[in-house]
């Protein structure tokens, strides 16, 4: 009886093992070259036979990164459901960057960088022969996809998913930037209009408040990029200059996109773009709630 128990524990180790292996396998980390900067990405194969796809393009928020815990919920639930999945982090300026972004890093990088790399990433993809893509962005990502699907015409990509995407607008930052830093944003934001103008681009603004970083440093080009009025920063605005389905999911308790299902509301069609509202989630979609994105997602993917 001893040793029948011994040889079951070591066959329930064994198959662990193997799981783990497997799973080490299916999951790697794959980088790109572009501009003197390496790209950093997760991919995530559901099976050998990944290629035929869907595979599901992510694009993470704010100064995060592919593996911030809502990207790596969402990745193995994926798998899970057996969709595969390329999780990638944004350079935000800086070569082989892991982890979330330091505020104390001087910033240059541009919230439109994210639209070119996101086209590399699916560039990437397609190198590898996957022959259909959903993307996928949440947050400030969230809006990085859409302007990204807004002006692509890409035969491979079947769906957009946006995740509480962002839905800022010029006095939105505004009154933000007053709440959070107690100035004035547009003084600073002449200032910088007046470097670029300038020539000056490239010049770091010291000691500035900067998106969540108080008291860093900034390009100048950098401050207006991201704080510039810009309609495309509301996302809502964008959904009707995509050609691919849209799906837009809204957390009921988001207290981040705090405007984002009335606008939402009136610009999806019921047809080619819908909001989905998961009652309960907040930003982040934690535990249940990424599971009840991911079932809807899995389900409508299967269907194409």
């Amino acid at each position: 009886m001893k040793k029948l128990k011994t040889l079951m524990q070591s066959l329930f180790f064994m198959l662990v093992a193997q799981f783990v292996l497997m799973q080490a396998v299916l999951a790697e980390s794959v980088q790109i070259k572009h501009d003197g900067l390496v790209l950093n990405a997760n991919l995530v194969k559901a099976d050998d036979n990944w290629p035929q796809g869907p595979v599901m393009l992510m694009t993470h928020g704010t100064l995060a990164h592919g593996q911030m815990e809502i990207m790596a919920s969402l990745q193995t639930m994926f798998e899970e459901m057996g969709v595969s999945s390329l999780s990638i982090s944004l350079s935000l300026g800086l070569s082989d960057r892991t982890g979330m972004y330091d505020c104390a890093t001087p910033h240059k990088h541009k919230h439109t960088d994210a639209v070119t790399e996101i086209g590399l990433w699916h560039d990437w993809l397609k190198q590898q022969g996957v022959e259909k893509v959903a993307l996928l962005g949440h947050s400030r990502g969230g809006n990085q996809t859409a302007r990204f699907a807004a002006q692509t015409s890409a035969k491979d990509i079947v769906k957009v998913y946006l995740v509480a995407p962002a839905v800022s607008t010029y006095q939105y930052s505004v009154k933000n930037y007053k709440e959070r830093y107690k100035k004035d944003l547009e003084p600073l934001l002449k200032k910088a209009q007046s470097m670029v103008a300038a020539g000056k681009g490239n010049v770091m603004m010291k000691d500035t408040d900067f998106i969540y970083c108080e008291k860093t440093q900034a390009t100048a080009e950098a401050f207006v990029n991201y704080y510039q009025p810009d309609t495309k920063m509301d996302t809502t605005s964008l959904i009707a200059s995509i050609s691919y389905p849209v799906t837009i999911f809204a957390g009921s308790e988001d207290k981040v996109v705090k405007n984002l299902i009335p606008k939402a509301e009136k610009v999806v069609n019921g047809e080619s773009s819908n909001l989905v509202v998961i009652q309960g989630a907040d930003h982040f979609f934690r535990d249940l709630y990424a599971e009840e994105i991911v079932e809807m997602v899995v389900e409508e993917l299967e269907s194409l």
